[in-house]
């Protein structure tokens, strides 16, 4: 069996599926069906959208899954709200301050650094 492809092959526009078969009895049902957003993600996009389901939500444990940083966990998981149709301005971004305070509890800023840039 191969994954139902969602994107044209030539130009890279959505798909539509139009024809659906049961494998055991032959019934052929033809229309225009609709595929979910998540059908639309690329195979990394899902991968990481699992690790992330699979960790709660938890953008701590996904960058211990992943073995990626802080930012890096953010930026994908916004290449994903984006992907399914929401904009920009729906991507909720914290406030600087916890996101020096997050790369300070990840090491990935010293105190120092993080008092420089909290000031």
């Amino acid at each position: 069996m191969h994954k139902v492809l969602s994107r044209c092959p030539i130009c890279t526009n959505q798909l539509a599926v139009q024809k659906l078969k049961c494998t055991q009895c032959g019934t052929i049902i033809e229309n225009q069906f609709q595929l979910s957003k998540f059908d639309y993600l690329t195979p990394e996009q899902l991968y990481f959208a699992e690790i992330f389901i699979k960790c709660r939500g938890s953008i701590k444990e996904v960058e211990k899954e992943l073995g990626i940083s802080y930012p890096t966990v953010r930026s994908k998981l916004d290449e994903i709200i984006l992907s399914l149709g929401y904009t920009s301005k729906d991507i909720k971004t914290p406030p600087p301050t916890k996101d020096i305070l997050d790369a300070l509890e990840n090491g990935e800023i010293s105190i120092n650094e993080a008092i420089n840039k909290l000031k």
